[in-house]
């Protein structure tokens, strides 16, 4: 029945009632527009600058004011610091930066009082003038009124929230409870600001730290791409940091897998070109036929197949530094050009006539030697002068047994984050062993030799292949070191087939763990002079 009555009496007499209903229902409405249109400012803006004056233009819909604020805490002191403010003129006009970076004592100031106090206070005209050395700025530009809420989080206190009117009559209980529950959001996104900025700082301290400790490593260990520590070694790289700082052309000598291609980009990261190009050229890899088109590029319709025009790596490399890898493979016919560019810097691409001068830095490297083949009128002797003029060589592996343990690790750990294993022992009779072999192929060898190893070992502890050195070394190398090696592959190889029982096949067999065949395996026992213990 009383529903009813309110039915039948809405016409009538429940107009105003329904008004009243409306009228709460678009304020209730107003005020969660408000509050997501404050959250989507707030999540928008990481900037503390820009936060501030999008900010106070949402909240102006609802609590009219001219001047909003942050001020922060301070650590270590007894002062808030105006971070961001903005400043509304009646004539529009927004700015705020003359009040920033202002500071506001705890003790006498506004904000400081409310920070202190940890609760919303209102100051209106005749309050302010308390704190008159302070709020002076914000008297100037007519401010009568002034709102001050703690920004609090987790019950933490990191800052105040000013808001100003031009009206000392603006800050009702309403619009302070509208200020409130607004100060509470920005609290928390001022608090995910400051950890994003001490984030930031920490990751940029720790780049400089990073970037400190690394020149550090850089200083101690200049050569980091170039494992060794022997006296051959270093020797040959003392030689790289005397010519790297020069233009001079250089020549590195050295066996096959010396590493001298790393050499020759060691010389080129340490000197003025490094933000240059480095091109590699492997002379022996390029059919003759093809190598002065690549070294000096070529026209179109200079030969057949020559459908477009082809820029050659001398003029790719202007500016920086050409690696000519075994130059001793060069045909006698292109040597001459080539001691053109190396002596005026100038050629012309294959069927052009257009001179193409560049600048470039020439590295050289060969296994042979090229002084032998000029005896043999196979290699010009102009040019061989003019490559040698600062020769550098590269020590074989034989000459830096010391190097042989770091660059076993520095392997073993390469390859066995490349394939996910677990590598935490490599035995000492192996490192023995290592060291006394040869290396025919040098640090190359090594590499692949590891590499294998890797393979080989699902376990902890590394498993090298000895059995496959004596088979790759040469005879004089073999006769050298025969007894010393054969001792450490005897002893290396009775330790794994006591490791398996015996056991010669099968996957947990001796056989397996060696990396070799079954039959590989009694071949080698019958060499060692290796029975089964009755």
């Amino acid at each position: 029945m009383d529903v009813q009555a309110v039915e039948s009496e809405g016409p009538r007499g429940n107009g105003r009632l329904s008004n009243d209903g409306e009228g709460k229902l678009s304020a209730e409405r107003d005020h969660l527009q408000l509050l997501l249109d404050v959250t989507n400012v707030l999540a928008s803006n990481f900037d503390l600058d820009d936060l501030v004056p999008t900010l106070s233009s949402v909240l102006r819909r609802a609590v009219p004011h001219a001047f909003a604020a942050l001020a922060l805490h301070e650590p270590g002191s007894e002062a808030l610091v105006l971070h961001a403010a903005s400043f509304c003129s009646p004539s529009g006009h927004q700015n705020g930066h003359h009040h920033t970076g202002r500071r506001l004592p705890l003790a006498h100031s506004p904000s400081g009082r409310a920070f202190a106090a940890r609760q919303t206070l209102v100051f209106r005209d005749y309050e302010l003038m308390a704190f008159a050395d302070v709020v002076d700025p914000l008297r100037q530009d007519g401010i009568r009124a002034l709102c001050c809420v703690p920004l609090m989080v987790r019950n933490l206190t990191i800052g105040t929230l000013e808001i100003g009117s031009l009206h000392p009559d603006t800050f009702t209980p309403a619009a302070v409870a509208i200020i409130d529950e607004v100060a509470r959001q920005v609290a928390m996104a001022v608090a995910n600001a400051l950890a994003c900025r001490e984030i930031a700082q920490l990751k940029d301290r720790l780049a400089r730290e990073r970037l400190g400790l690394e020149s550090d490593i850089r200083a101690e260990h200049p050569f980091a791409e170039i494992v060794g520590a022997s006296r051959p070694l270093r020797d040959a790289l003392q030689q790289v940091e005397i010519v790297a700082q020069t233009d001079a052309t250089v020549l590195v000598l050295g066996e096959t897998g010396t590493g001298k291609e790393l050499i020759a980009r060691a010389i080129h990261n340490r000197s003025d070109r490094r933000e240059r190009p480095f091109v590699k050229i492997d002379c022996a890899a390029i059919p003759s036929g093809l190598l002065e088109s690549e070294l000096f590029g070529h026209e179109r319709g200079a030969f057949t197949g020559a459908i477009a025009q082809k820029p050659g790596r001398f003029e790719v490399a202007n500016g920086g530094t050409v690696f000519l890898d075994e130059v001793g493979e060069i045909p006698l016919e292109l040597q001459p050009k080539l001691l053109r560019v190396l002596q005026e810097q100038r050629f012309e691409r294959i069927g052009g006539t257009r001179t193409i001068k560049v600048d470039v830095r020439l590295v050289a490297a060969t296994n042979r030697d090229l002084l032998h083949m000029v005896e043999e009128h196979r290699f010009r002797d102009d040019l061989y002068y003019r490559l040698n003029v600062f020769p550098i060589c590269a020590p074989p592996l034989r000459e830096r047994p010391e190097d042989i343990e770091p660059l076993v690790r520095y392997f073993v750990q390469r390859f066995a984050a490349r394939m996910q294993r677990r590598i935490e022992v490599i035995p000492t009779e192996t490192l023995d062993a290592l060291r006394r072999y040869p290396w025919p192929g040098n640090v190359r060898e090594l590499e692949n030799l590891i590499e294998r190893a890797v393979i080989l070992s699902p376990g902890p502890g590394l498993r090298v292949p000895l059995g496959h050195l004596g088979r790759h070394s040469t005879p004089t190398a073999q006769n050298d070191s025969a007894s010393n090696l054969e001792a450490v592959e005897r002893a290396h190889v009775m330790r794994v087939l006591e490791e398996a029982n015996w056991l010669l096949g099968g996957p947990r067999g001796a056989a397996v763990r060696l990396g070799v065949k079954r039959t590989t395996l009694q071949s080698l026992m019958k060499r060692l002079a290796i029975a089964r213990p009755a």
